[in-house]
């Protein structure tokens, strides 16, 4: 009988080669780490522009240094709807990105007791005389308080600029109760002052809302 002993040797040369393959990459991502999809990047980070980062949905801060807030998209998508009497508006956890010049929209807010505003500002817990140049900002950009009381420059398209206080936020996710006054959700681009911001811009408050670009003063 003819003898097998032939094909031992490359049978094992081959079963060997496959089990001596590399196998992939279990590494976990840390922040600022290349990523190609969610699983790549650990704990809350996600998966943005191919390196883990802070999720803008969530606001975690794993990857933020003092006050910087995680980067946000351009992409930023409604999560979904509220209805207030019959009407439904969109909600909204993300605001687009913010540059050296962020277009946004100026809306007018009373933030002072018994205004349009509902509660105290978010930041301190008090009420402001609306001779103060200060503003409140959508969900996205206000990032869980990490703009409380910076500055801001405003600019309007008639080319008058102004800064004012972040003391609270225009919130983009619930709305129509007491608590924001009766107001429905902010849409994700606003920017919204006070009567001293409008006055100091030189514009029309009967607008109620106008294109304006916006900075980190």
């Amino acid at each position: 009988m003819a003898s097998n002993l032939g094909l031992l040797v490359p049978l094992t040369l081959i079963v060997f080669s496959v089990v001596s393959l590399p196998l992939p990459s279990t590494a976990i991502s840390s922040c600022n780490d290349a990523c190609k999809t969610l699983d790549d990047c650990a704990g809350q980070l996600i998966c943005i522009n191919g390196k883990c980062n802070d999720d803008p949905d969530i606001g975690s801060t794993e990857c933020r240094h003092g006050s910087s807030p995680p980067p946000t998209t351009d992409n930023c998508k409604s999560s979904g709807t509220l209805v207030c009497d019959g009407k439904s508006y969109p909600t909204y956890t993300c605001s687009p990105a913010v540059t050296s010049s962020t277009k946004a929209s100026l809306t007018l807010n009373d933030f002072s007791q018994g205004g349009d505003g509902g509660g105290p500002s978010y930041c301190d817990g008090n009420y402001h005389n609306n001779s103060e140049r200060v503003v409140a900002l959508s969900t996205g950009w206000f990032n869980n308080k990490s703009r409380c009381f910076n500055m801001i420059r405003i600019t309007a398209s008639n080319g008058k600029s102004v800064t004012a206080k972040v003391v609270d936020e225009c919130d983009s996710r619930a709305g129509c109760d007491e608590e924001h006054g009766g107001q429905p959700p902010c849409q994700n681009n606003i920017v919204d002052g006070s009567s001293a911001v409008w006055d100091a811009l030189g514009l029309n408050k009967d607008l109620g809302v106008v294109p304006v670009t916006w900075s980190m003063a």
